[in-house]
């Protein structure tokens, strides 16, 4: 198991027409700023990755988003994964082509999950994070398509293991429930994935204030955090976050 890794902090930018945007449970979205210039000012400030993901539906957007991606490898030393709008091996091959470290894939993986199975052969697990879109209903977390839009029959738990086996290298599970709210990560449920899985774990949706990153490490055994508009409009500072991390005895890069 991969536990004793640094946990990383990893700001997520939610791209639109070559903007960065930001919404609450999905929806209601806001403009929060040019994303190379955001994902420059993260990498100096200590973030330990980036992910950025493109929320545009239209073609001319998706060019706009690989420049944006070539832009962004220029200028930013960190790893950076790219996700949305990848559907099959050729746009995973323009994308990491522009510069991107790792691919994002999350309705596409749901629709043919042989998807994982390809990039991790051709590019190593490494390369394939497995994002999964979860809301908690009746007892049971189950896995959501197009943004939250589509519920399937899958649960987290099944659909977690089934992309470990098929090659994915992180999951990136986003609770719907808490996304935008800024009460807290899903901790519970992120625990029972980081027990089960032996790829790392990373938290999304929830984040508000500097303890619930220290609850989602130690209560939710997550590996990495990830958060947006906390970060985009400056509610917390990566380089204070990384500080008080370490004064409650988490293991954080500097």
């Amino acid at each position: 198991m991969n536990k004793g890794l640094a946990k990383r902090i990893i700001p997520c930018l939610d791209v639109k027409d070559g903007e960065t945007v930001k919404g609450v449970n999905f929806i209601n979205l806001k403009m929060a700023g040019d994303p190379v210039e955001l994902g420059s000012a993260y990498s100096r400030a200590g973030a330990d990755e980036l992910v950025f993901l493109d929320i545009t539906a239209t073609h001319e957007g998706r060019k706009t988003f690989t420049e944006m991606v070539t832009r962004v490898a220029e200028e930013v030393n960190i790893p950076f994964t790219v996700g949305g709008g990848i559907h099959e091996i050729s746009d995973v091959d323009r994308l990491l082509g522009a510069g991107a470290d790792k691919i994002s894939i999350n309705s596409a993986a749901l629709k043919r999950p042989e998807l994982i199975d390809e990039i991790a052969s051709k590019y190593g697990s490494q390369v394939c994070v497995c994002a999964i879109d979860a809301h908690h209903e009746d007892s049971e977390w189950y896995c959501y398509m197009h943004g939250g839009r589509i519920k399937t029959e899958l649960t987290l738990l099944n659909w977690a293991h089934e992309a470990q086996e098929r090659g994915a290298g992180e999951i990136l599970f986003t609770s719907m429930n808490h996304d935008g709210m800024k009460t807290g990560f899903a901790c519970e449920a992120l625990s029972m994935l980081s027990e089960q899985l032996s790829i790392p774990v990373i938290a999304s949706g929830g984040a508000g204030k500097k303890e619930h990153f220290r609850d989602v490490f130690i209560q939710g055994k997550a590996d990495a955090a990830l958060a947006a508009s906390v970060f985009h409009f400056g509610q917390i500072e990566i380089a204070d976050l990384k500080q008080y991390l370490k004064k409650e005895g988490i293991y954080i890069r500097s």
